[in-house]
């Protein structure tokens, strides 16, 4: 787990619950972003799968078989997805909904084709497809699910989304007017070769 100081004690709960569970272990990060600690998280993990997962886990637990064989297979990135049939969003309010789908039909516009809910938190790589996505990765913002999705679709990798369970989480914020600018942001590196 990649911990980018949080304060609400997290990674002492990570730190006694690796105590009995060895193969779990705390990434301890300075802050820089939630990029920043998904990057380090990933390229630190080991194993044939990565998850990328939000702790709040406002997606259940019991949905993690969806996104791995032999449920789902022949894929390079599983995208979790609270658009697609199937899919079930709960106790979300209706303008953070709007907002989100305004910003969706930006990010497909600029960025990333055909995926309809790319900021969902829930995401997984193989391995040899994270270790060649994340080292590229420049934005340690809220933008950076756009970008590493972006790369995987420059570089020809196979996404596919899967319909999950997803809890509105109340406090969570995000900057939408910084996920504007890192979305363009993604457009502009491209352009200047700097996920070569």
């Amino acid at each position: 787990m990649a911990d980018d100081g949080s304060t609400d004690h997290t990674g002492e709960v990570v730190r006694e619950f690796s105590k009995r569970h060895p193969q779990v272990h705390l990434l301890s990060l300075h802050h820089r972003g939630k990029g920043h600690a998904v990057k380090a998280g990933m390229l630190a993990a080991q194993g044939q799968y990565r998850f990328q997962c939000d702790a709040d886990l406002s997606m259940p637990i019991r949905e993690l078989p969806k996104f791995l064989p032999p449920q789902l297979d022949g894929f390079d990135i599983a995208v979790g997805s609270r658009e697609i049939p199937g899919a079930q969003r709960l106790d979300e309010p209706s303008y953070r909904h709007y907002l989100g789908r305004v910003y969706n039909y930006i990010v497909r516009a600029v960025a990333v084709r055909g995926i309809r809910d790319t900021q969902c938190g829930f995401k997984c790589f193989r391995a040899q497809v994270a270790e060649e996505v994340f080292p590229c990765q420049r934005i340690d913002g809220w933008g950076f699910d756009v970008e590493t999705l972006f790369i995987a679709q420059q570089r020809g990798f196979r996404l596919v989304e899967v319909p999950i369970e997803w809890h509105h989480v109340k406090g969570k914020t995000r900057n939408a007017l910084a996920m504007f600018f890192e979305a363009l942001a993604v457009r502009r590196n491209s352009i200047m070769g700097r996920y070569r």
